[in-house]
């Protein structure tokens, strides 16, 4: 039996579209979850787009294309305000955001996507995820520690860690991104005190050094 096809799951899906070519809202799924952040009475899917040809290209699926082509020399701009780093990796962090934190694990000694980590990077990287979590979850204002992978806009792998924070319950599981859309930004100041604080904490259990958002001079 070979798997199936993106045209078969896609009409799997058509099949139950409504006569507005809209996916009826699973109300006794994720809408009646008390977690959930939006009002169901006006709730509504937007209608279902057709299957695309083929899945876009994502920025650097070139690797002579990518930041990190010339990162060996310097690091791009948006990493150098970076919270932690080592020879292949560098942790950084969004300081205009609503979340205690919100840090971002990007491989810089290769150009990989997860599927094709080299297997030296994938070892580190398994060390790396579980000291950065720690180090999050170790935050006062943190109560649990999300870990995500997308990448649909950029082919360089990139990891992110966000900080739910402590004692919101209606902040719990897959809504997160949903709320910290809405939240008003933590003042810089305190991300940055945050960042130092995971910056010291991953120094502490897997080496490295801090950058100048992890306090470093």
């Amino acid at each position: 039996m070979q798997p199936e096809p993106a045209d078969s799951y896609y009409a799997r899906i058509v099949a139950h579209l409504g006569p507005d070519g809209r996916l009826p809202v699973a109300v006794e799924e994720m809408p009646g979850w008390d977690i959930y952040p939006y009002e169901v009475d006006s709730l509504r899917m937007k209608p279902l787009h057709p299957l695309a040809d083929a899945e876009p290209p994502r920025r650097g699926e070139d690797p002579s294309e990518c930041w990190c082509s010339s990162a060996a020399d310097r690091l791009p701009t948006f990493l150098e305000d970076h919270v932690w780093r080592n020879e292949r990796w560098v942790l950084t962090a969004d300081l205009a955001q609503g979340l205690p934190a919100f840090l971002m694990l990007v491989p810089v000694s290769a150009h990989c996507d997860l599927p094709t980590v080299p297997a030296d990077l994938a070892a580190e990287m398994g060390q790396l995820i579980v000291a950065v979590s720690a180090a999050v979850e170790a935050l006062p204002s943190v109560g649990r520690v999300q870990l995500a992978k997308w990448g649909d806009g950029g082919a360089h792998l990139h990891l992110a860690f966000l900080g739910r924070p402590a004692r919101v319950l209606q902040f719990r599981g897959s809504p997160l991104l949903d709320w910290a859309e809405n939240l008003p930004d933590v003042p810089e100041d305190v991300l940055r005190t945050n960042a130092a604080f995971v910056a010291a904490q991953v120094v502490a259990a897997v080496g490295g050094q801090a950058g100048p958002a992890g306090g470093a001079a």
